[in-house]
């Protein structure tokens, strides 16, 4: 199983959502996973945000997830010189194992044209890190996910259960 995570943080709280899904064209997830984190961290100014970090952790840690990959919305790394993000502190939280694919929406002026996949003709790219999977069979895999726009499907419907505030 491989799980798309997002977390949203509101002030000293959070939510964290996963969809879990088989092939990577799948339209729909095979499953849905939430979980409310009560207090978390603030961010550390001038340092990187890793707040979303144990908000991760607590959702694989509360529904017992052992994923074979993880994809997080944002960065693996922060540059090509493979400066550390949250998806590499996350990785080596997993114990160096499993896979982990960053995608976002947003560039970053450190990482080149060669972090970018194009899903729709005329709108802007998508920026694909990774660790544990090599960036071309990410991007390969990250190009083939199901939705008609820039942003997959189930990247969407993550976002969307992170944001939940019932």
């Amino acid at each position: 199983m491989k799980l798309l995570v997002a977390v949203q943080v509101d002030g000293e709280q959070a939510n964290a959502a996963a969809v879990a899904f088989d092939a990577w064209d799948a339209p729909e997830a095979t499953k849905t996973y939430f979980t409310h984190v009560a207090q978390v961290g603030k961010a550390v100014r001038g340092e990187l945000d890793l707040r979303e970090l144990p908000c991760v952790m607590q959702l694989l840690a509360e529904h017992k997830l052992e994923p074979e990959l993880v994809l997080i919305e944002g960065f693996v790394y922060l540059d090509a010189d493979d400066t550390p993000g949250l998806g590499q502190r996350l990785f080596e939280a997993l114990g160096g194992k499993v896979p982990v694919v960053g995608l976002s929406k947003k560039s970053l002026p450190e990482l080149s044209s060669q972090f970018e996949v194009m899903r729709e003709d005329e709108t802007p790219p998508l920026i694909v890190t990774s660790v544990g999977l090599d960036i071309g069979a990410a991007k390969v895999r990250v190009r083939s996910m199901h939705g008609r726009k820039r942003v997959p499907t189930l990247m969407k419907l993550a976002a969307r259960l992170a944001k939940n505030t019932d």
